[in-house]
């Protein structure tokens, strides 16, 4: 059998498609690719179970679609998956739409007799992320895709479901297949306008991390996401996924959560991790590693992790960085203990500086611990980067000026490196999106908007008076202090001169990301 996974371009004026992996998904007219590491997973488990396994990633693969749909066409999988996105869903369905006619078609006409084939046979499409996790039958009455799977671990899925398909394996908790399906298991059934849909009930996020093998970066084309990424200071870099996915997977906002809820975080264990740290060095030209767990592990994981760097030597190597929580726990040694271990970038989801907000977004962080965290993470030796957001229905714009103002005297007081600013996005399937509905605080339900492009929630401010907050929060970077610092360790460090020269051209395209005309 013949897989492949894919992510088709959209060849749109709004410019490159930051999908994969991407917790927030946005239009940005510089690349940003972030390594997808739970379809690199799942590329793996297939080809290590003997299936003949196609990555064709036409966004950061340099192709247009008509290119991209060549390729596939040409290979003619019998599976194919689509990683999917709120703003995109319905772009996925008219491809998936097209695709199927052309696929059939071409079979059709190998096979010289249309009698051959019937309509269950063909390419099956198979749609995976959060947005068709929150909403399955939506997907399924409005495309002609033969599968979702829901939940995060797709990737143990996706090979079970090929083992279903090929040797009639029973199917896991939380696939979506239509009727049609001959498979034998016990499932509920769907009764939609149209259609009779099939499930084999919710989800259960109970893999073992620890069977994964380590990813295979050659079949995953690791070259596509090795450079194109600010995470990096030192290119070529890769990613790794210890953990699935946050250990706390509350905040009300956060997509990711619909896929990996926090009471069911798992890691795995850290020799394993470690292990995958030594294959990459071992095999692979790569000097920094960011990973993306959505808060790494934390407690006696991090502290024998980070030993583990040490003994092992991997600290003089390698550079990691990692997702981490301003709550976490850590004490000024732990930070001093992953500065010792060759962590460099940490990224702290920072949201809104007013306590109001960080309660209603159910962030379980106390304004008065970010300094702090922030000071200790700098007496290591690491580059902390808050992201921040603006345009929650509840705030006035003097308090959303508040956390521009924070972030301006963190950069000031050389307590954070970079920032990174979105406009608030409430996704299907997340408390906020259930809470603004309730409250009548959606402008719409047209999913293409939700791009962020425009703010989807109603505020008391104007349009460009949040984009003109983002742009702010950008420009608070723009401190004398912060520009001596970096120019010394730019004129020091050749590494480091073509970081900042990638950042300067990522800081002014972020401005034109939320200009007015955008």
């Amino acid at each position: 059998m013949k897989v492949a996974i894919g992510y088709p371009p959209f060849d749109s004026p709004k410019g490159f498609a930051f999908l994969a992996q991407n917790r927030q998904f946005q239009w940005g007219h510089t690349p940003w690719t972030a390594y997808p590491m739970v379809p690199a997973y799942a590329a793996t488990l297939l080809k290590n179970a003997g299936y003949d396994v196609y990555w064709l990633d036409g966004i950061w693969g340099g192709q247009n679609y008509q290119e991209w749909e060549e390729e596939l066409l040409k290979i003619s999988p019998d599976v194919l998956l689509l990683e999917t996105k709120t703003p995109v869903v319905k772009k996925h369905w008219q491809i998936i739409e097209r695709i199927k006619k052309k696929n059939l078609s071409l079979r059709s006409r190998t096979l010289h007799s249309s009698k051959l084939e019937s309509k269950e046979s063909g390419m099956k499409v198979v749609l995976v992320g959060d947005h068709v996790t929150a909403l399955p039958e939506e997907s399924m009455e409005n495309s002609k895709v033969d599968y979702i799977l829901t939940g995060g671990d797709y990737d143990f899925l996706l090979l079970n479901l090929c083992e279903h398909l090929t040797r009639g394996v029973e199917l896991e908790p939380g696939v979506w297949f239509r009727e049609k399906s001959k498979s034998k298991e016990r499932r509920a059934k769907i009764q939609s306008k149209n259609q009779k849909f099939g499930t084999t009930g919710h989800f259960v996020l109970n893999h073992d991390l620890d069977s994964l093998p380590f990813v295979d970066r050659d079949l995953t084309k690791w070259q596509l996401y090795a450079y194109k990424n600010s995470n990096y200071a030192r290119t070529p870099g890769t990613y790794t996924m210890f953990g699935r996915d946050c250990w706390w997977g509350r905040c009300s906002f956060c997509a990711w959560t619909i896929l990996f809820p926090g009471q069911h975080y798992r890691v795995m264990s850290p020799k394993r991790a470690l292990d995958e740290v030594g294959h990459i060095i071992g095999n692979y030209p790569v000097r920094e590693i960011m990973d993306d767990s959505g808060t790494f592990p934390v407690g006696d994981w991090l502290r024998e992790f980070c030993r583990g760097m040490i003994e092992r030597g991997y600290n003089q190597k390698i550079r990691i960085s990692c997702n981490m929580r301003f709550n976490a726990g850590l004490s000024r040694e732990d930070y001093q203990l992953m500065g010792q271990a060759g962590f460099r970038f940490i990224l702290y989801g920072l949201e809104s500086v007013n306590q109001k907000t960080l309660d209603r977004i159910n962030k379980n962080l106390k304004v008065d611990q970010i300094e702090p965290v922030l000071r200790w993470a700098k007496e290591a030796g690491l580059n902390p980067h808050p992201t921040a957001m603006v345009g929650y229905p509840w705030e006035t714009k003097e308090e959303a000026r508040r956390t521009l103002n924070f972030a301006r005297e963190m950069f000031k007081k050389g307590l954070a490196d970079t920032l990174q600013a979105t406009i608030v996005t409430p996704y299907p399937g997340t408390p906020l999106f259930a809470e603004a509905k309730e409250k009548g605080w959606l402008r719409t339900l047209d999913w293409d908007r939700y791009d962020m492009r425009e703010p989807i929630l109603k505020t008391e401010m104007g349009d460009e008076e949040i984009k003109g907050l983002v742009q702010g929060l950008y420009k608070s970077v723009l401190s004398r202090s912060w520009v001596w610092r970096k120019t010394k360790e730019a004129l020091t460090d050749r590494d480091l001169f073509k970081y900042y020269l990638r950042m300067s051209s990522k800081f002014f395209s972020k401005l034109w990301d939320f200009g007015k005309k955008q």
